[in-house]
């Protein structure tokens, strides 16, 4: 049995989400069909959802990997507001289609962030998938094609989305503390 902070009960489990991918998976692959994609999850906490999602992608022209690193958090479990690009894409992105793949909207700052640094870039097309959002905490709207799941104000981890002190991200469940333990 893996360990998990006291207080923290499983808010998704791991079939629900693995269901839920492999349905996203579905649209993107209907959406693109024989189009080239280039798919950037956003590092860190996307890490996970964007290996399921490309593992089960049938795009007939193929997919491109990218990353993007950024981070509005820091060592806290709430949004800093301030946005900071810790790894940017290899490949020009212009004229392509582009799939940012998030973890999680929480105020949406980090997403509208990237998502206006890749479209500075002049892609054809962008569009994202993001597994988690969190719309009591937006701040500025953001456009998203595919949700995986709406989830309560509470904080959320595992299933690639960090915990306390930085650890859990390796658990296949998303679990969420109690509300009067957010730090």
């Amino acid at each position: 049995m893996e360990l998990i902070p006291p207080g923290a009960e499983i808010l998704i489990p791991a079939a629900e989400i693995e269901r839920r991918v492999a349905e996203i998976a579905g649209e993107i692959t209907a959406s693109y069909e024989d189009r080239s994609l280039v798919v950037i999850p956003l590092l860190k906490g996307g890490f996970m959802f964007a290996a399921d999602l490309v593992r089960r992608l049938r795009i007939g022209s193929g997919v491109t990997l990218e990353f993007v690193g950024a981070s509005s958090y820091g060592e806290e479990t709430s949004s800093s507001g301030e946005v900071r690009l810790t790894l940017d894409t290899s490949t020009p992105l212009a004229g392509r289609d582009v799939l940012l793949v998030e973890d999680i909207i929480d105020t949406g700052l980090t997403l509208a962030y990237i998502q206006k640094l890749v479209l500075s870039r002049v892609p054809a097309s962008l569009r994202t998938a993001v597994l988690l959002d969190k719309k009591a905490r937006r701040r500025v709207d953001v456009e998203v094609s595919w949700v995986g799941f709406e989830i309560p104000d509470r904080f959320v981890f595992g299933y690639g989305l960090d915990g306390p002190g930085g650890l859990y991200r390796n658990l296949g469940d998303i679990f969420a503390l109690a509300p009067e333990d957010r730090r």
